[in-house]
């Protein structure tokens, strides 16, 4: 319940901050900065971790590699 309360409590604080990083920021020096940025319980998307081999399939043979290849370690 405490996590819960924590993660929600985060969810407000981050998007305030997130509102007021965007107010004060340059456009042209610095992107836009999203509520994920600020928020310590937002996950981070892994890259998937592929062999060159599939760079080959996709953008030589034009042919999408399967999931179970990408998905095994």
């Amino acid at each position: 319940m405490l996590e819960g309360r924590q993660r929600h409590d985060w969810s407000l604080a981050s998007s305030m901050m997130a509102v007021f990083a965007n107010a004060h920021r340059d456009p042209k020096r610095s992107r836009l900065l999203r509520p994920s940025d600020f928020d310590p319980f937002a996950k981070r998307a892994r890259p998937v971790k592929t062999d060159v081999s599939v760079l080959k399939d996709v953008f030589i043979d034009r042919r999408m590699p399967s999931v179970a290849s990408e998905v095994a370690p």
